[in-house]
C-alpha cells in the first residue's frame, strides 16, 4: 500500500503542475487512506507537501510567463488573511464530535472529509459542465477579485488544503483568466497559501514524520515538473473538462470510503 501510496504521489504534483490545483485533494485521502494517517494531521501533511510541490511549480510557471501579478495581490491577500483566521482561531473551537444519535457519531475529522469531498463535487461538476469561456480582462475587478479571495481562503482554511480546486476554477471563471495563467498564478497563491496554514497550525509540525514527508514531498516535486511541462502541449479547451473530471472521481472515492 505504502508503494502505491508514494507512486500516487508522483500524480499529486503531475496534478498541481498540469491543472494548477488537485494537489491537496489527492493528498489528503493517500495519506489517510495509504499510510493511515489520521485525517486533522493529513490536512497539515498536505499543506506541507502542496506547499513545496507549488513553489517548484510556480518557479517552472513563472519562466513561462503564466502568472498574473495582479490577481495574486489582490486574490491572494484576502485569501491569506481568512484562511490564517481559519486555521489558527475557529477550527480550533470545533469541538471533537460534531454529532451523536444511538445509530452514528459524526467526528471532526469526518465531518471534515464530507465537506472536502462535496466542495470537490461542487467544483469539478462546474468545471466540467461550463465547457466554453474565454478570457476576458473585464472580469478581473478590484472588488470580485478581493471577495473569491476571502472566500477561497474561508474553504481552504476549514478544510486545510492548499486551495487550487477552488482557486483555478474562481480565476478562470470569475477572475477572466487563460486557463493556463490560471494554473500559474493559482500556484503562487497555493504556495502562500500552505505557508499561512502551516503557521497557524505550529503546534501540530514537532509530531510530524519529516523523513517520510521530506521523501514524499521529492516524489511530489519530480510530478509536478512534468506537469508543468505538459501544459506547454495541452490546450486551454481540454486542460479545464480534465480538471473537473479528475476532481469529480476523486470526490466519490472520497464518499465511497467514507460511508462503506
Amino acid at each position: 500500500m505504502e508503494i502505491i501510496g508514494y507512486c500516487l504521489s508522483v500524480l499529486i504534483g503531475f496534478s498541481l503542475g498540469l491543472i494548477g490545483g488537485g494537489g491537496s485533494i489527492l493528498t489528503v485521502p493517500v495519506l489517510v487512506f495509504f499510510f493511515d494517517i489520521e485525517p486533522a494531521m493529513a490536512t497539515t501533511y498536505s499543506l506541507f507537501v502542496v506547499g513545496l510541490a507549488a513553489i517548484a511549480g510556480s518557479i517552472n510557471h513563472y519562466r513561462m510567463h503564466n502568472i498574473s501579478y495582479k490577481t495574486v495581490l489582490l486574490f491572494g491577500i484576502p485569501s491569506v488573511i481568512i484562511l490564517f483566521i481559519m486555521r489558527h482561531w475557529l477550527l480550533k473551537m470545533m469541538p471533537s464530535i460534531i454529532f451523536r444519535s444511538d445509530k452514528f457519531v459524526v467526528t471532526k475529522s469526518s465531518f471534515i472529509l464530507a465537506m472536502f469531498a462535496a466542495l470537490m463535487l461542487i467544483a469539478g461538476w462546474t468545471m466540467i459542465r461550463q465547457r466554453t469561456y474565454a478570457p476576458s480582462k473585464e472580469k478581473q475587478s478590484f472588488t470580485r477579485l478581493i471577495l473569491q479571495g476571502a472566500i477561497t481562503g474561508a474553504v481552504t482554511g476549514f478544510i486545510g488544503i492548499g486551495g487550487g480546486f477552488i482557486i483555478v476554477p474562481s480565476l478562470v471563471l470569475f477572475a477572466g483568466l487563460s486557463m493556463k495563467k490560471a494554473i500559474g498564478t493559482s500556484l503562487v497563491i497555493i504556495t502562500v497559501n500552505c505557508i499561512v496554514g502551516l503557521l497557524g497550525n505550529i503546534e501540530t509540525t514537532v509530531s510530524i514524520d519529516y523523513a517520510f514527508l521530506f521523501i514524499f514531498s521529492a516524489c511530489a516535486i519530480a510530478g509536478i515538473i512534468l506537469g508543468t511541462q505538459a501544459t506547454r502541449v495541452i490546450p486551454d479547451k481540454r486542460l479545464k473538462p480534465a480538471f473537473g473530471w479528475i476532481i469529480l472521481l476523486m470526490s466519490l472515492i472520497v464518499f465511497a470510503r467514507l460511508f462503506k
